[in-house]
């Protein structure tokens, strides 16, 4: 044996260093792998019409100039109706939030126009897809434009809308200028709804937003414009790349340099030319007589000034008017509102003179006559058949009258006082209801003071012949009167107040009518059977009246009757009144107002009590008025089962002497009675006692016996055909105390034999006779 230790064993180890190496490729392995999907791009694809100018791999996608994506692949499209050719884009991973439905690609190539060259950087970099992004839902699949879309109404700026008839040399890009100076170009154009305009979209950089002002006016400023005269040839045009390329020139009037900011929703008017925007507004004007007018010569005047040309002048297909078209001096435009007016002028000869004997020199013309500033704009207007009465703002008394027929007066016909010609007939139309003609009347300043409330007007046209056996008298105002018309007036209370601004007067038919005294009043009527104008208003027999006039409600269900009380009218004019017809009454028994077969009918008259409020509107009555509404009395209510032939105006009969009426009848409050009611006239009221007892005297009784024979009973031969009421009252005790007013007496059918017998002793009250 050896003396050497002994070696000590360990067991052998699987791993090695060697295999660091692999463990390290497969992380970066690992790590390149997810970098790579990482930063991989989204595929999409875009349709366009053509792949001319597209290259796979070459082709990029720019924004804003930076690439964000690339085609990697290029293909025809099978899915669609256009077959056009997809493209296959490989787009950054950071752009993904922004593919979205609205996204608008389109490839970017150059180009040469008018308007100037785009894509220059093309000859270089070769072409290359543009992209903006939009919004909407995420998408892969977009179809491209076929050139570049319009400036975004998002970029600083102003962004407007031209109206114009017609695009003209007008394009996309096409300069904007401000004297001369390019302040901003055309955004885009399309046809408006109605097919009958184009839209302009105009786009204004931020430094020359606030040139634009509400009043402005745009102007196409394309091409060269040529002015030729006796005075020589000029030549207008705005720059060389408007002559080229078609430009919108603008500027603000000098008169509006208060104008205030524009509101860019509201579109402007595109004008032809520079002229065209200087002559300023165009109005619509529908004419029904245009003979003599001729479109681009006929002056639209104010005042001996021309403020405005007839431009055209079109006539409607069925011949009968026309539409013109009017280019007036911006300096009208405050005044083009609602109340403009305008008229044609052309020489005009008539019995109250010549007017418009300028027209003979230099032809017809359209008037205007401007509304009041600051009312509602308006474009579009009516021409007026003849000129407008005077303005109400010229000095002098400015008068309204109304009148039942124009007779023959006629704008111009003279207002004349004491046969001094002071005024003049304005104007002439019908009230709103289309019954009356109202005339407007202008006195002259200087005669103003002549006209207060209590002036009358009337018509002082013609002739007017009055005779009898002392002969024919023939009355004329004067000779202007009696060939043109005219109207002349009286004011019978020089100290009388004026009325207000325009003040409303009656045209009376003549002098006699309008000077007549009285009150007016107004009454209504179921009918107007038997009333017309003329009708007397009488109260006890005498005239106190006449009605002037009978018309119709506007409802139809009554007539009016205008009239005038001329005696006593502070008394008639009184609130309680009453007016009623009387007409003829033909009766076996009654028979009443004869008169009114010969002479007609007429309205009756209650005044009312002293002391009432005046009132000048009146209802009449259906029928006279009972004795309880016209004379004092003792008031009764009789209860009976049944009417009979009661009715209101039949007498109350005591002993056969009228004592009394019936003044009407109703239902009980349970209706099982009829409740007659009965006046008895004051001198008789004592004849009346709690005892008494009323029968209805109608008719006649018949009684028959075997042995006495027949006997026939009646009140009267008035009670037998018109019916009545009598009564008794008792003697002695029985009689009971007077009859108050109102008080309730039992109406029996018959009388009993023992109420015929009574007699008492009453003395009557005293009267004055009846």
């Amino acid at each position: 044996m050896t003396d050497l230790p002994t070696a000590r064993t360990r067991p052998a180890s699987n791993w090695s260093a060697i295999w660091v190496l692999p463990l390290i490729a497969l992380l970066i392995g690992g790590w390149l792998a997810w970098r790579a999907y990482n930063q991989a791009g989204i595929e999409i694809q875009v349709l366009f019409d053509s792949g001319e100018g597209i290259q796979v791999n070459k082709t990029e996608v720019i924004y804003k100039g930076m690439p964000i994506g690339k085609v990697v692949a290029l293909a025809l499209d099978e899915q669609g109706d256009n077959r056009g050719v997809v493209a296959t884009l490989e787009m950054n991973k950071e752009v993904e939030p922004y593919l979205r439905s609205d996204t608008r690609f389109w490839l970017v190539k150059p180009s040469v126009t008018l308007a100037g060259i785009t894509g220059l950087e093309t000859l270089v970099s070769g072409n290359y897809i543009a992209a903006s992004p939009g919004g909407g839902e995420p998408a892969k699949r977009f179809k491209a434009l076929s050139e570049a879309p319009p400036l975004s109404d998002q970029i600083p700026g102003l962004h407007l809308t031209l109206k114009a008839e017609r695009l003209g040399s007008l394009n996309r890009d096409s300069p904007v200028f401000y004297k001369q100076i390019q302040v901003g170009k055309v955004k885009n154009y399309v046809l408006a709804d109605d097919q009958r305009t184009v839209e302009i979209k105009v786009y204004i950089e931020p430094t020359y937003a606030s040139l634009v002002r509400k009043h402005t006016r745009f102007w196409n400023a394309s091409g060269i414009t040529v002015d030729a005269g006796l005075s020589g040839v000029k030549f207008r045009s705005e720059s060389l790349a408007s002559i080229v390329a078609g430009g919108i020139a603008f500027a603000t009037p000098e008169n509006r340099s208060d104008s205030p900011p524009t509101d860019p929703s509201i579109p402007f008017r595109l004008y032809e030319d520079f002229d065209a925007a200087q002559a300023g507004i165009r109005v619509r004007l529908k004419l029904t007589d245009f003979e003599g007018l001729e479109a681009g010569r006929t002056p639209v005047m104010y005042k001996g000034l021309q403020a405005g040309t007839l431009k055209t002048l079109k006539v409607d297909p069925e011949l009968n008017s026309a539409t013109a078209e009017l280019t007036m001096d911006p300096l009208a435009e405050d005044y083009l509102v609602d109340g403009t007016e305008f008229w044609v002028v052309k020489p005009s000869i008539s019995l109250a003179g010549i007017t418009g004997l300028e027209a003979l020199v230099k032809g017809n013309y359209i008037a205007v006559r401007p509304g009041e500033k600051g009312g509602v704009p308006k474009r579009d207007f009516v021409a007026r058949a003849k000129a407008p009465p005077l303005d109400l703002g010229a000095p002098g008394l400015h008068l309204v009258l109304f009148s039942d027929n124009l007779g023959s007066l006629d704008i111009g016909s003279p207002v004349l006082y004491k046969q001094v010609k002071v005024g003049s007939v304005q104007s002439f139309q019908f009230s709103r209801d289309q019954k009356q003609v109202v005339l407007g009347v202008h006195i002259e300043p200087e005669y103003s003071s002549l006209v207060n409330s209590s002036t009358r007007f009337w018509n002082a046209s013609g002739i007017r012949l009055s005779g009898g056996l002392s002969g024919i008298e023939v009355k004329s105002e004067s000779l202007q009167s009696l060939l043109a018309g005219g109207v002349a007036f009286e004011t019978p209370d020089p100290q009388a107040p004026s009325g207000k601004r325009i003040q409303r007067f009656k045209l009376y038919d003549d002098r006699d009518s309008a000077l007549q005294q009285g009150v007016e009043i107004e009454i209504r009527a179921e009918s107007g059977d038997g009333l017309r104008p003329g009708t007397p208003i009488r109260y006890k027999g005498l005239d106190v009246g006449r009605i002037d006039s009978v018309e119709l409600t506007e409802d139809m269900q009554a007539v009016v009757l205008r009239a005038r009380i001329t005696e006593a009218a502070e008394r008639i004019a009184r609130d309680g009144t009453q007016f009623w017809v009387v007409k003829p009454e033909l009766g076996l028994v009654r028979t009443a107002n004869l008169e009114t077969l010969v002479s007609g009918q007429y309205l009756e008259v209650m005044p009312a009590a002293r002391g009432a409020a005046r009132q000048t509107r009146f209802t009449a009555l259906p029928q006279a008025p009972t004795l309880s509404a016209r004379e004092s009395g003792l008031e009764l209510v009789l209860s009976a089962p049944r009417r009979g032939s009661i009715k209101p105006g039949v007498p109350v009969t005591y002993r056969e002497v009228t004592v009394g009426r019936v003044t009407g009848y109703e239902l009980g409050p349970n209706a099982d009675r009829v409740l007659v009611r009965i006046l008895i006239e004051p001198r008789y009221t004592p004849l009346v006692r709690s005892g008494s007892r009323f029968w209805n005297a109608s008719g006649f009784g018949f009684d028959f016996g075997l042995f006495k024979g027949a006997s026939v009973r009646t009140e009267s031969v008035e009670a037998l055909l018109e019916g009545g009421i009598a009564f008794a009252t008792p003697e002695g005790e029985q009689m009971g105390l007077p009859a108050k007013p109102g008080q309730t007496f039992a109406l029996f059918s018959e009388a009993k034999e023992e109420w015929l017998l009574w007699a008492p002793k009453i003395a009557l009250e005293e009267s004055n006779g009846r």
